[in-house]
């Protein structure tokens, strides 16, 4: 991913354009998840889990 300094654009304002582009970009969140291996049954257990959270919000509406 490459960011262009615009004129007069100071070092913290580069890099915090750079930073929200990164995150817009999905890129560092898809390097964590697949910077360490999760077995078939954890991705299983936080997939029902995230459902079950899911059904408790959406039963309290």
């Amino acid at each position: 991913m490459q960011v262009a300094a615009r004129e007069g654009e100071s070092f913290e304002g580069l890099l915090k354009r750079f930073k929200s582009a990164m995150m817009l970009s999905g890129i560092l969140q898809d390097y964590k998840r697949h910077a360490t291996y999760v077995p078939p049954s954890e991705k299983r257990r936080r997939k029902a889990e995230r459902a079950r959270r899911r059904m408790t919000k959406k039963s309290r509406r």
